[in-house]
């Protein structure tokens, strides 16, 4: 391995060159963009054997990958924000057809207003098209997770397309130390693809994804739900621990932080996880039983490993960078739903904070806990879905 400093865009782009992609069709969008600049050097200076495909859009470099991927051979672009969503019908397809495309996001906020900067929405709004969903704290998890992405996404009982998301700017532009793996190590980790079926064969024509009546198609969408629900959370818990033996860096889908003792625990995912664990160390040495917990994979949801951390808290705060409008938080959602069944469950309050890169601070956190302090007195949120650090009052005093 070699530490070498570097954004997070290139590293996902040396995560993706590691694993010896054969085709990678992309186009540019901020804030990714540096993604298919690295890997074009790469294929221009020899040191990746692939086809490099400019195509004319986002949507083109979906389709062009799912054509690439259906004749059995690895693949990976990379996107962002308005180009995931360009993307987004041409999602179902990679999914629906089985194919393990690896796909690096820099998250970054949805027009209008136009915004360049950090938030979840684009990810969020593609989590129910069948795709693995991954969310790195650091560059190394950015490096790290797209090689392992392949890994899972390839395995015989999942067969499933992965993204990775990595904040746009807060990670995308910022370097960091990242210990590379050496080709040779990746090499043993994530072998040669071998696909389990190979669809587009001049030597065999067939007709793929034409058309399924009402007599088959559920039973196309039942099983991908039982390689995404079933398999897909054996496959990445045995490839986090593989991973580990080799490389001594630990994965888990959800990662708890001073938890055991604690009265709230704050639920995070993407970058806002560093901030939120200095927060608890402050917060711990004055006396707070406060805890931290960390989503790494959000497909698939990870409700045992949540339920098991979270179960023991009096309140639990998540944090939500996306916000479907009309309700709240999407992951607040999801974990609320994960308890609704429950006798004995904590408290949850649900904060939509970070939106449009807006900063995420220490201070924030110290507002968050107080709230649930607040919460754990009188029995009840006073808000169960509640906005953090917003400059705007509603006219005629609207709550």
């Amino acid at each position: 391995m070699v530490k070498t400093v570097m954004r997070g865009n290139e590293a996902t782009a040396k995560g993706a060159q590691l694993c010896r992609p054969h085709v990678i069709p992309a186009y540019p969008i901020t804030p990714s963009t540096m993604f298919p600049e690295r890997i074009s050097e790469y294929v221009a200076d020899g040191e990746l054997k692939a086809e490099f495909v400019m195509v004319e859009s986002e949507h083109s470099a979906m389709s062009a990958a799912i054509g690439a991927a259906a004749t059995g051979v690895r693949v990976c672009t990379a996107t962002a924000s308005q180009g995931l969503e360009l993307m987004h019908e041409i999602l179902f397809i990679a999914s629906g057809m089985r194919l393990p495309i690896v796909m690096a996001v820099g998250n970054r906020a949805l027009s209008a207003p136009i915004n360049i900067w950090c938030d979840h929405q684009d990810t969020i709004s593609a989590r129910d098209c069948g795709w693995l969903q991954f969310y790195a704290e650091r560059n190394q998890e950015a490096l790290d997770l797209m090689i392992m992405g392949f890994k899972i996404g390839e395995d015989k009982r999942v067969l499933l397309p992965g993204m990775v998301g990595l904040d746009a700017f807060v990670l995308t532009h910022t370097q960091e130390v990242v210990d590379v793996p050496d080709q040779a190590e990746v090499d043993a980790f994530l072998p040669p693809y071998k696909p389990e079926h190979t669809f587009l064969d001049p030597k065999r024509p067939v007709t793929i994804g034409s058309f399924a009546t009402p007599d088959t198609y559920m039973e196309f969408r039942f099983a991908q739900d039982i390689a995404m629900s079933k398999e897909a959370p054996k496959v990445i818990d045995e490839v986090f621990k593989q991973w580990e033996k080799a490389f001594g860096r630990k994965y888990q889908k959800v990662t708890a932080f001073e938890c055991k003792d604690a009265d709230i625990i704050i639920v995070s995912m993407g970058s806002m996880t560093g901030t939120a664990r200095e927060a608890v160390r402050q917060l711990r040495a004055k006396g707070k039983k406060v805890g931290l917990c960390k989503i790494t994979v959000l497909r698939p949801f990870p409700e045992k490993e949540l339920k098991e951390v979270l179960a023991g808290a009096k309140v639990v705060a998540v944090l939500d960078r996306s916000l479907s409008l009309g309700y709240g938080g999407p992951v607040y959602c999801e974990i609320a739903g994960s308890f609704v069944n429950d006798q004995k469950r904590p408290m949850i309050q649900d904060f939509i904070i970070g939106l449009g890169g807006r900063d995420i601070l220490i201070k924030d956190f110290e507002n968050i806990v107080s709230k649930c302090e607040a919460t754990m007195k009188s029995g009840r949120p006073e808000k169960v879905i509640d906005w953090i650090n917003v400059n705007y009052e509603p006219a005629g005093g609207v709550k």
